[in-house]
């Protein structure tokens, strides 16, 4: 008997970046043919679209949203329309030159792995930060102050366990990301990723990025320019340092750092 390969969902919000997704959508139609497709797209702002959802290979289910939302409550309405056995947040400032999924579906395979993430470059092709140790408020305080610099996982062509992966590119199974809740819509915009890795790796699960797998990021990085993005910052960095979430982790690396 045949089995079918999986299908996958994939996420998509624009925020009038309707030119980076027609982009990464021909992307995803030029090198992604490996495993069936849909992409939902979401608009979180009105803005007019100059292509045609209709002319890919895969299907894209178009939502407008009435009043924008935040990230992870955008991501979860996709999930709630999504078919697929996996499901893929991604950032529309993504470009994919090869298929990154088959290196990371090969990682969710072991059923210890809750997220997979491809290593990430900059537009430069510079790795970047993608794969973090929790933040804390010590942390924040030295890089403020122009220290902590670099990356905090050294790189090799093994498999990480980061703490923590950005958002901009994660994958998950369907079943893990439906026991974990999804995204914490509490968090408007920024550290919904730091959350959601966190309460997957407190449910026992891995956090992985392979190298196998390669995308390069066009980061907008809007919190260093407009005071809005910055204002939404600090108050998802305060929210997630006072949530048990955070207390549960760091009581953990302590515990393990004793024993």
């Amino acid at each position: 008997m045949q089995v079918s390969s999986p299908k996958l969902s994939v996420s998509i919000v624009s925020h009038l970046q309707a030119a980076m997704v027609r982009d990464l959508l021909g992307d995803l139609d030029r090198y992604c043919q490996t495993y069936p497709l849909e992409v939902i797209l979401t608009l979180n702002l009105p803005e007019p679209l100059d292509f045609d959802v209709s002319g890919f290979r895969f299907a894209v289910v178009l939502q407008r949203n009435p009043s924008p939302k935040g990230f992870g409550a955008n991501h979860n309405q996709s999930f709630s329309l999504a078919s697929g056995d996996f499901f893929c947040v991604l950032n529309p400032d993504i470009r994919i030159s090869a298929d990154p999924f088959p290196a990371l579906i090969a990682c969710l395979a072991d059923l210890t792995v809750g997220v997979a993430a491809p290593l990430v470059l900059n537009a430069q092709g510079a790795v970047e930060d993608s794969a973090r140790k929790f933040p804390t408020p010590f942390k924040i305080i030295c890089k403020a102050l122009g220290g902590c610099k670099g990356i905090d996982y050294p790189l090799s062509n093994q498999a990480l366990l980061p703490d923590w992966l950005g958002g901009m590119f994660l994958l998950f199974r369907r079943a893990v990301y439906q026991q974990l809740g999804g995204f914490d819509q509490r968090y408007f915009l920024y550290y919904e990723d730091v959350d959601l890795c966190a309460r997957t790796g407190l449910s026992g699960l891995k956090v992985v990025l392979t190298p196998a797998a390669q995308v390069v990021h066009h980061a907008q990085r809007s919190s260093r320019r407009k005071l809005r993005y910055l204002a939404w910052h600090v108050q998802s960095m305060l929210r997630f340092f006072l949530s048990p979430v955070f207390v549960q982790v760091m009581w953990r690396k302590a515990r393990k750092a004793l024993s």
